[in-house]
C-alpha cells in the first residue's frame, strides 16, 4: 500500500510504500518527549516529495540516527539510519501519515532508555 505523509505545515512531504503491521514506541530521552510511533522501512520504499533543504537534522549520543524534522513547524515525520545489516532505513512516524488511525496499529514498546 502507498501512504502519503508530511510534517504539520507540509514543508516536508513524502510517500512510503509497504504494510503497516506494527509500530515501535521507544522510551529513550528523545522519543519519549516527542511521542513518536515508528514504522521501519527500507529507504528504497520512501520517496521525498520536497527538497532535502526543507529538512533539519538533529543527532545526539552516538550520532547514528538522523532525527529529521521541519524547521518551520517542528514536527518530526521520520528519522534515518542504517539497519543492523547496514542498509539505509527510514523510521517513519506513523502519526504523520494521512488517513490512518495510529491507535489501531499494534505498538511494541522498546527500552531505548536502558541502552
Amino acid at each position: 500500500m502507498k501512504y502519503e505523509g508530511s510534517c504539520h505545515c507540509g514543508n516536508i512531504a513524502f510517500t512510503v510504500e509497504g504494510e503497516i503491521k506494527s509500530a515501535l514506541a521507544c522510551n529513550c530521552s528523545i522519543c519519549s518527549r516527542k511521542g513518536t510511533l515508528l514504522w521501519f522501512v527500507p529507504a528504497t520504499q520512501v520517496n521525498l516529495l520536497t527538497p532535502r533543504e526543507n529538512i533539519t537534522t538533529y543527532t545526539f549520543n552516538k550520532h547514528i540516527i538522523k532525527h529529521q524534522f521541519c524547521g518551520v513547524c517542528g514536527v518530526q515525520p521520520f528519522g534515518e539510519a542504517n539497519d543492523p545489516q547496514g542498509n539505509p532505513t527510514f523510521a517513519i512516524n506513523i502519526r504523520c501519515i494521512e488517513d490512518i488511525d495510529p491507535l489501531a496499529v499494534p505498538v511494541h514498546h522498546y527500552d531505548g532508555k536502558s541502552l
